[in-house]
């Protein structure tokens, strides 16, 4: 965070130096990815829009001299990809929410046969789009709620409750399945 035009990684991206790029690639796009995934649920879909983030920055590097929080905005661009790459999946009669889960049950999301890790994926996805988002922002994203709220558009509040939501849910399901 800081004043806009300061940061050497924004201005080394602004001037489109191949290292700047490299640096901004090396520490945020395994967070992206991950995130990416938490929501979308395919990993080619995740891959996807983590392309698109990267090529949208080089795109609009001139712009990036004014960004103030580097996450924010990197996260924010995800949270559009990934809502533009579900839309184009939902007018693909091939790739419904139901084929998705499906692909998440078939290992299609890194994860473990474990059943306990199976279940809170299924508890996970069953939570309303808007916690399950903020789950993603805030565990696989590494994101404050600042920052979340910023990506998502809404009040630190909101994003603070959403996740607070989301976890009592998940607690409440926890406590049924034991």
């Amino acid at each position: 965070m800081g004043s806009p035009g300061t940061d050497p990684l924004l201005l080394g991206l602004a001037a489109g130096d191949q290292r700047a790029f490299e640096a901004l690639y090396d520490r945020f796009a395994a967070r992206l990815y991950r995130v990416a995934l938490a929501m979308l649920g395919r990993s080619e879909d995740a891959e996807d829009t983590v392309q698109e983030v990267f090529i949208a920055v080089v795109r609009s590097r001139h712009g990036l001299t004014e960004v103030r929080d580097l996450e924010a905005y990197l996260f924010t661009a995800l949270r559009r990809a990934a809502a533009r790459c579900a839309a184009r999946r939902s007018r693909q009669p091939v790739a419904s929410d139901a084929v998705a889960d499906q692909a998440v049950a078939k290992g299609d999301r890194p994860g473990s046969s474990n059943p306990q890790d199976q279940w809170l994926e299924q508890a996970l996805r069953a939570l309303p789009r808007e916690q399950r988002e903020v789950i993603a922002l805030k565990i696989d994203g590494e994101l404050t709620f600042g920052q979340i709220a910023q990506a998502t558009g809404v009040s630190i509040n909101t994003a603070a409750s959403r996740y607070r939501y989301a976890l009592e849910k998940l607690r409440r399901v926890m406590k049924e399945e034991s």
